[in-house]
């Protein structure tokens, strides 16, 4: 679940209703106003947050390769770059694989690259080697609460084609309007990881919300494995 769209005053209370509905990952959208328009948080943000929750840091920003030891050292277990937002998205990747992971070392950083709408899926060809997560965005990056891009099913039945070409195991997910109208549908392509963040926390029932999406992925999933073996 992204966390930028709770109530960052309790943000505490906020940690614990999502460990309560069996919520595993903590999406944290790290905007500098320059690659994409808004600014969000930063390291500091990540140390802060008390909780069991994976901890997954999407790099929206510029030039990252000085700045992600600085998220692995705040306790990010999942570090994502733009390949959009790098004049050299290969050496970061590289160099994210020598970094710790702060809440186990024994685990590493889990590293990933997303690509924007726009983005042509082949910027993945050269990167798949030293990759373990692959984040497409449904969504130009920037504000919450827009409409899912259809054209994101083709994309991700590419993606996992790419992923299964190379032999490797990544994983793949989606970000980015995906609203409890639609996640059962995004479940059933078979993605790993789906990002919501404004369909959970809507200031009304985040709870309800958040135990309503999981149950439409788990039903969605069901669904997708029920056609493959069909």
């Amino acid at each position: 679940v992204g966390i930028i769209t709770a109530n960052l005053l309790s943000l505490g209370s906020e940690l614990q209703l999502l460990e309560r509905t069996g919520v595993k990952i903590a999406h944290i959208d790290v905007m500098d106003g320059c690659f994409c328009p808004m600014m969000t948080v930063g390291p500091p943000f990540i140390k802060a947050l008390k909780t069991s929750l994976v901890k997954d840091a999407h790099l929206m920003i510029n030039e990252p390769l000085e700045k992600v030891a600085d998220y692995a050292a705040a306790g990010a277990d999942i570090i994502t770059i733009h390949p959009e937002a790098c004049s050299h998205p290969h050496r970061v990747l590289q160099h994210m694989r020598t970094l710790t992971n702060a809440n186990d070392p024994a685990r590493g950083i889990v590293r990933g690259a997303a690509l924007n709408p726009g983005t042509p899926l082949e910027v993945l060809d050269p990167l798949l080697d030293e990759l373990e997560f692959v984040l497409l965005l449904a969504v130009n990056p920037g504000w919450g609460g827009q409409k899912f891009i259809p054209s994101t099913f083709q994309r991700i039945e590419r993606t996992k084609q790419m992923i299964t070409s190379s032999g490797r195991e990544i994983l793949l997910g989606v970000d980015g309007g995906i609203t409890k109208a639609n996640i059962a549908e995004v479940a059933r392509t078979g993605v790993d990881l789906i990002v919501t963040g404004s369909a959970v926390f809507d200031g009304k029932a985040a709870e309800e919300n958040a135990r309503f999406m999981l149950e439409a992925v788990r039903t969605g999933a069901r669904s997708q494995e029920s056609g493959v073996r069909r």
